[in-house]
C-alpha cells in the first residue's frame, strides 16, 4: 500500500473540507486521517492504492462546493496508516 500526505491550502477550514475529505476517502477505500493546520491549511493522511490516491487528490483540488483550494501539495509519506479515515 502506497502512502502520501497532501496539504491543502485556500479556503479549507470552516467550510467542511474534512468532514467531506473522510467521505471521499472512505469511498475510494483510504485509511488516514485529515487535520485542521493552525497556518490555515489542512493536512491529509492517506494510505491505500496508488489509483485511489491519486482519485483522492484530484478531489482535493475540487472539495466540497463552499471551498476555494488554492493549493494541493503532495508528499511521499513512509509512516503506515491504519486507522480508519479520522478527522482530528
Amino acid at each position: 500500500m502506497a502512502a502520501a500526505r497532501f496539504l491543502v491550502s485556500g479556503r479549507v477550514q470552516g467550510v467542511f473540507y474534512r468532514a467531506s475529505t473522510r467521505e471521499q476517502a472512505l469511498a475510494l477505500g483510504l485509511r488516514g486521517h485529515a487535520k485542521n493546520l493552525p497556518d490555515g491549511r489542512v493536512e491529509v493522511i492517506a494510505s491505500g492504492t496508488d489509483a485511489a490516491l491519486d482519485a483522492l487528490e484530484q478531489w482535493l483540488w475540487r472539495g466540497p462546493s463552499g471551498a476555494r483550494v488554492d493549493d494541493v501539495r503532495r508528499e511521499f509519506c513512509d509512516t503506515p496508516v491504519d486507522d480508519n479515515f479520522q478527522t482530528r
